[in-house]
């Protein structure tokens, strides 16, 4: 474990050997403690930068990256060759897999299932040179489920407890409890009309559930 700046931890206990804790970003302005709370395992190759705030019990693969400024919850599984961009605020209990790219600006709430392969946008404008100025990554709605491979582009709002189809491109705003596939992504389904077959009343999909809120 290599430890590059002032760290706030409550223990290391499970972090690996080969970890690097605290690294400094370029900008003057980010080199701030790195924050994490208490448990957790944290993987061999892993980086996490200067600035950082994270909760308690994060979870990593190996050579995960989470840049400065971003702000994190407790219960997070972040898995193998996945990067956080700074700046982003991801909730409580979400876990994202691996080779998934998040850019900076994006926000993910709570109880987000992001499977493999995804990738993010957050420039509008490339190569413009005041694109910085109009970045904004996707925001995720709570509890929602993204398949693997999908493409979400800049700005766009998928609401909670949506389904998004493997291999889709999100190009506009999602409804909550949609359930969408294709390219561009279109709403073929509601939550509702699907049916998990495990029973359990606590799956959003389950019948059980549904007739428990009405």
């Amino acid at each position: 474990m290599r430890v590059m700046s002032d760290s706030e931890m409550t223990d290391n206990a499970g972090i690996d050997e080969d970890v690097v804790l605290g690294y400094l970003p370029s900008g003057k302005a980010d080199a701030t403690a790195l924050k994490m709370g208490p448990g957790g395992r944290v993987r061999s190759g892993t980086v996490l930068y200067a600035g950082a705030s994270i909760g308690a019990n994060l979870e990593t693969g190996h050579h995960t990256v989470i840049r400065e400024r971003n702000t994190i919850g407790d219960d997070v599984c972040i898995w193998s060759n996945t990067v956080i961009d700074y700046g982003c605020t991801i909730g409580n209990r979400v876990k994202i897999h691996c080779n998934v790219y998040i850019p900076q600006f994006t926000t993910i709430a709570d109880d987000v299932f992001i499977a493999p392969g995804c990738t993010f946008a957050n420039d509008v404008y490339p190569g413009c040179p005041d694109s910085k100025t109009t970045m904004r990554g996707p925001r995720i709605g709570r509890g929602v489920q993204i398949g693997v491979n999908v493409t979400i582009l800049p700005r766009v709002t998928i609401g909670e407890y949506s389904l998004i189809g493997s291999g889709s491109v999100v190009t506009n705003d999602i409804a909550p409890r949609s359930v969408v596939w294709g390219n561009p992504a279109r709403v073929q389904k509601h939550i509702d009309d699907l049916n998990c077959c495990s029973g359990d009343p606590a799956c959003v999909y389950s019948r059980h559930s549904k007739q428990a809120s009405e």
